[in-house]
């Protein structure tokens, strides 16, 4: 089992979960976050003052799967977040890590029939 955190721009959170269910991933939790990396930030001027605007608006999501579904569910987060344009700085990252147990509260399954 493997826990895939991605973390993207926030407009291509459609698009993302569309790959995903084509490759029969529907389960996930998307939560707000903000960063910076290469892309790095910009400057904005309100009210007449100069604002340093570092860390920009993301989505993370956080995905745990099966072994069998890991290098889908990363193939189906790439082209969902780079779309038809190519890929391109700021386009985001995936992490995948280890993940030792799940386990469902409602059922007290556990191990990869939890998933």
């Amino acid at each position: 089992m493997k826990f895939i955190i991605a973390v993207i721009q926030p407009w291509r959170l459609d698009s993302v979960k569309e790959e995903l269910s084509t490759v029969e991933v529907f389960r996930l939790t998307v939560s707000d976050a903000a960063g910076v990396g290469q892309q790095e930030g910009h400057t904005e001027i309100y009210r007449g003052q100069r604002h340093e605007i570092d860390l920009l608006p993301k989505k993370r999501l956080e995905i745990a799967v099966n072994d069998s579904f890991v290098q889908p569910t990363i193939e189906a987060i790439k082209r969902g977040a780079t779309g038809s344009g190519g890929s391109k700085v700021g386009d985001g990252k995936i992490f995948v890590l280890p993940l030792e147990n799940v386990i469902r509260i409602s059922s007290d399954e556990e191990g990869s029939t939890a998933i």
